[in-house]
């Protein structure tokens, strides 16, 4: 009956489970397996992250006490050794395929940019996060540090993050990009810093038919060749056409870029941007670029909010496994708010689901009630159903 379901469950009716199924069975998932199966796991790590759960032990704890409201999720007793086990050996890429499932169905939902072309727009960037290298041997930084490095690209339609790549702390922004890290697609535009200045690269990007916003870096060899358009934008001091003349850059990158000259008067800064956009105004382009912070805020948030700090596991596959987890529960969360047009923040809505993962009520529910209020368990069955079709 509904008055027997909970948000936890609501949450996870939102995953294609028979996607995740599939590739369950095309790795070999459940093989072998007794009790704690990948959908078990999956269930019990995304519990961990919606109640911020620190160790194993917590995780055990937790569900023990709460054990009379799990019956309906279909999970067994969890023993920390067995999830320990499955964390470890189970392979990651179960859950890194989850993401992307979880991606394909937020993408069509998630309001678009509020700029007003029409091209989809991109920011990408990587953010390091510190491991103890003692305890991650794997994950050899420097002599004395571990750390991993998560290479992202978050859509601005959204600002949902669309392509991860984990390496090591070691690999350059550049060439994870190189590397394959980022899909590029035509018409796109793509925002990122200074770090990623390889006109090979921006070459490839053009090629392709993409368009990138960048920074120029400081040693870079131009000539001016023309003026793109008269200077009519307050902040805006040039806008002309330049060309590579570097003895590398110039064979690299033979045709002609877009040079903006900006004065930002709030930060009492100039900036220098080259770009293969030509159809926009130069104040434009410099507001795009400013909407690259937006993927740092959003590195803050889940720093900040789910636990891709601390792990459960110290092998590779364990953190693996812990931080695609970790994205999927907040496209889970950008689904949610996306879908239903709800007025709660990603943030609001993460605290919200946390405080009430058990409660024996409807999701869409406790999104009506008001925010003052304290949820309470309704004492009707005759409840309406969250589904998404």
């Amino acid at each position: 009956m509904a008055y027997y379901n909970t948000i936890f469950n609501n949450l996870l009716q939102l995953i294609p489970r028979h996607q995740f199924q599939k590739v369950v069975n095309e790795y070999n998932g459940d093989k072998y397996v007794k009790k704690l199966t990948c959908w078990n796991q999956l269930t019990t790590i995304l519990y961990a992250q919606a109640k911020g759960k620190e160790s194993l032990r917590d995780i055990e704890t937790s569900l023990k006490a709460q054990s009379p409201k799990l019956y309906h999720l279909g999970l067994p007793v969890i023993k920390r050794s067995t999830l320990s086990d499955a964390n470890n050996k189970r392979e990651y890429r179960i859950f890194e395929k989850l993401f992307y499932s979880l991606y394909e169905r937020c993408r069509d939902l998630s309001p678009k940019h509020k700029f007003r072309f029409k091209n989809e727009l991109y920011s990408i960037d990587a953010t390091t996060i510190d491991l103890c290298l003692t305890v991650f041997p794997w994950a050899k930084f420097r002599k004395r540090k571990g750390a991993i490095k998560m290479h992202t690209m978050i859509d601005h339609n959204g600002c949902i993050p669309c392509a991860i790549v984990v390496t090591d702390g070691k690999k350059s922004d550049i060439k994870a990009a190189k590397e394959g890290a980022y899909p590029i697609k035509p018409d796109s535009i793509y925002i990122m810093d200074k770090g990623y200045v390889d006109f090979q690269w921006l070459w490839d990007i053009k090629e392709v038919g993409g368009y990138y916003v960048t920074r120029l870096k400081n040693n870079a060899c131009y000539e001016v060749t023309g003026q793109h358009k008269p200077l009519i934008n307050k902040g805006v001091r040039e806008d002309v056409f330049i060309k590579m003349t570097g003895v590398n850059t110039s064979k690299k990158y033979p045709d002609k870029l877009r040079l903006v000259r900006y004065y930002d008067e709030e930060k009492d800064k100039e900036y220098i941007f080259i770009t293969n956009l030509f159809h926009l105004s130069a104040k434009t382009i410099a507001q795009i670029y400013k909407a690259r912070w937006k993927i740092e805020l959003f590195f803050k948030w889940i720093k900040q909010n789910l636990k891709i700090k601390s792990f459960l596991g110290t092998t590779k596959n364990a953190v693996m496994t812990q931080i695609w987890v970790a994205m999927s529960y907040f496209l889970l969360l950008a689904y949610v708010k996306y879908k239903t047009k709800c007025d709660y923040s990603i943030l609001e809505l993460c605290r919200l689901i946390g405080e009430t993962l058990l409660e024996r009520m409807q999701l869409i529910d406790l999104l009506r009630i008001d925010p003052a209020n304290p949820p309470r368990a309704p004492n009707n069955e005759n409840q309406l159903t969250f589904s998404f079709v």
